[in-house]
């Protein structure tokens, strides 16, 4: 009877472990992947860059492996609705999801998602970089970095720093600036990149970070200052404009991404397959073009790649909430 009762147990445990491991493991590569339509989910209402994105080359997949691709917008909650949803899909490699930086690095790192950026997805590549700039209004008188930081010392809390929203890269970025710098600007939070940089032409807020793209044509016309790029390097975009690093604070890298992914547990022959269609589509000359226009920079980044600038990010920017203390939301 007790080794009945015992095998039993063992038998429970067994079965426990093995269900365990199933999750856990890879899927089962398969010879005919993909043999039906491929989802990709965007996190973020139709238009946009990464539904440009999204759409763009979804079509090249498409046109590559025979089958049909598809494009669903998921918007919502700075695009943790659409990542969760992707995050609980089966890791079969028919549910993708395209995220950004803000999407999946920096708005876990102040928003209680119910996902883990890191552990819940499974890396597939980035395939373009978005080029962050830092603009002021031309009555704030700073022409360059080391300006803007004597004036914001000079007048704690007096400059105001606008975002595209709390959690954002764009407001993190500013909080990394005033990390750095030692400075203390005022964060005000808009829904979105749109109002908030037209209250910064109007002259409501004194600077902000966003995309570079966004600046350009306020900029030409004289609406706008762009002072400096935000990344590690200049800009292809706008070559003759420094970094803030090369301004005056040295260390600082900050800028957005668009990356493709899918739930964790795909099998890694499906992932290869679509990072290297992903790949080969970055190189169509249509395909340059199109992201040329839209000011960002195609890069083609490997799995592996994409996991370590993730896991970079989340740390950083979980490192610069805390600095500030920024409460989760």
């Amino acid at each position: 009877m007790m080794a009945a009762r015992a095998a039993g147990r063992s038998g429970t445990l067994l079965a426990a472990v093995l269900a365990v491991f199933s999750v856990a493991v890879p899927g089962p590569a398969r010879a005919d992947y993909p043999d039906k339509p491929i989802t990709i989910v965007v996190p973020f209402p139709p238009g946009g860059a990464t539904d440009i994105l999204a759409r763009l080359l979804g079509q090249k997949l498409s046109d590559a492996v025979k089958q049909p691709v598809l494009v669903d917008n998921k918007a919502g909650a700075t695009g943790a609705i659409g990542l969760t949803y992707v995050a609980r899909s089966a890791p079969d490699g028919y549910t993708l999801a395209i995220a950004t930086a803000s999407s999946l690095a920096a708005n876990p790192a102040v928003s209680k998602v119910p996902f883990d950026p890191v552990k819940d997805f499974a890396p597939i590549g980035i395939i373009a970089l978005e080029p962050m700039g830092l603009a002021v209004h031309p009555s704030v008188k700073a022409g360059s970095v080391r300006e803007l930081i004597a004036l914001a010392k000079a007048k704690p809390g007096g400059l105001n720093m606008a975002s595209f929203g709390t959690g954002s890269v764009s407001h993190l970025t500013g909080e990394l600036f005033n990390s750095l710098a030692g400075t203390k600007m005022t964060h005000v939070p808009y829904k979105g990149a749109a109002p908030a940089t037209a209250d910064l032409v109007a002259g409501q807020v004194d600077l902000m970070f966003n995309s570079i793209s966004v600046f350009i044509a306020p900029a030409k016309a004289g609406k706008l200052r762009l002072i400096a790029t935000a990344g590690s390097a200049r800009s292809a975009v706008l070559p003759d404009l420094p970094t803030v690093a090369e301004s005056g604070l040295p260390g600082f890298d900050a800028g957005t991404w668009h990356a493709f992914i899918g739930p964790a547990g795909m099998a890694p022959d499906s992932v290869a397959l679509l990072s290297r269609e992903f790949g080969r589509a970055l190189n169509l000359p249509d395909v340059k073009d199109r992201i040329a226009s839209m000011s960002l920079e195609p890069q083609g980044m490997t799995p592996a790649q994409l996991s370590a600038t993730l896991q970079r990010d989340a740390a950083k920017w979980k490192r610069i909430v805390t600095e500030a203390g920024i409460k989760l939301e």
